[in-house]
């Protein structure tokens, strides 16, 4: 690095931060759900599947803020254990749709507990309010930064 550039603090840096504590908190309920054999992000697309219903690859990346990539390589486990079943979109051949099965819907039923425990675990660790604080906070910025 040249020396007439200051050496940036890397605690000054907003995106630094939050994917720390996203990797942190992430782990956190990786954890928790792992009783259940399913990853945080797992559970949560999964849990969006089951109540929203079949989805294109499309819409799931839309909804879960994801690239089509990520998005494949989530899917692919929750295929191979039947937690959801993929097939083509009969509104349109080109598209593949993914749905929850039965086995995902009782995993899914299943990771309620486990997800309730995570948050009380964060709650107790962090404070109910400063947590309420922080979701309030991050929901506020996410539509900000999608739409600038």
């Amino acid at each position: 690095m040249s020396e007439s550039l200051p050496m940036p603090k890397p605690d000054a840096c907003n995106c630094l931060m939050l994917r720390q504590a996203a990797r942190v908190v992430t782990q956190h309920y990786d954890r928790h759900l792992a009783a259940v054999g399913l990853t945080a992000t797992q559970f949560w697309l999964l849990t969006r599947l089951v109540y929203k219903g079949a989805a294109s690859i499309n819409e799931i990346a839309k909804l879960m803020m994801a690239d089509r990539t990520t998005v494949g390589r989530t899917l692919g486990p929750l295929e191979r254990e039947a937690l959801i079943e993929i097939h083509v979109d009969p509104a349109d051949r080109r598209s593949r749709l993914a749905g929850p099965t039965q086995s995902g819907r009782s995993r899914v039923e299943a990771g309620f507990q486990h997800l309730a425990a995570a948050n009380r675990s964060f709650e107790a660790a962090y404070g109910a309010e400063r947590a309420a604080e922080l979701r309030a906070m991050l929901a506020a910025i996410t539509p900000e930064l999608v739409a600038g």
